[in-house]
């Protein structure tokens, strides 16, 4: 049988949950895939769209950038 303790309401700390409490950085980066220019490329032609090798090498810095900033937060 297991022992129980019985406290007040006011003796119980709550905190709200936080994911990354729990998880490690190291994790969320490895969940995050990089970004290649040839995949930015597929993704366009089979969307249909036309594309330049300045508009590749700019979306493809945009995309990292994003990732380095919020991948941090989470």
């Amino acid at each position: 049988m297991k022992r129980v303790t019985v406290v007040k309401a006011d003796e119980v700390e709550v905190k709200p949950f936080l994911l990354k409490d729990f998880t490690h950085d190291k994790e969320i980066q490895r969940s995050m895939k990089k970004v290649t220019k040839k995949e930015l490329k597929n993704l366009a032609e089979s969307l249909g769209m036309k594309y330049t090798d300045e508009q590749i090498g700019f979306a493809k810095k945009l995309i990292m950038a994003y990732h380095n900033t919020y991948s941090e937060k989470r």
